[in-house]
């Protein structure tokens, strides 16, 4: 559960300063700490970090195109970032509370980069 937790909280501690770093540090940490004695918190905290780094790379992605579009990019990218972070916000909370359920929960749309 604070695996998925500390994604969202990393991700509004540091988005003055960090953006989307923040995001997955929380579950990097998590992940590299107990990924050895926890089997379970191992699976979700590298579920959740394999999300992070999804949500981080079309953030990224979006920004791209607003600076190579010379900001008209941005009338796309700002709404679809609104998106973004509404659907993360809603399911990182879905994880963590299936997570606190004994459930493994897997995020619809994340890549599978970390295994």
């Amino acid at each position: 559960m604070f695996a998925h937790l500390s994604a969202l909280l990393g991700g509004l501690v540091t988005a003055g300063w960090a953006g989307s770093v923040g995001f997955f540090i929380g579950p990097l940490v998590i992940w590299q700490m107990k990924k050895d004695t926890m089997p379970f918190v191992n699976d979700q905290a590298k579920e959740a970090l394999n999300f992070a780094i999804t949500v981080s790379l079309a953030c990224l992605a979006l920004l791209i195109l607003t600076l190579v579009t010379l900001g008209v990019g941005a009338l796309l990218a700002f709404p679809l970032m609104a998106i973004i972070g509404i659907a993360a916000l809603v399911l990182v909370i879905m994880a963590a509370i299936k997570a606190n359920e004994g459930v493994a929960y897997r995020y619809p749309f994340a890549l599978r980069l970390v295994k």
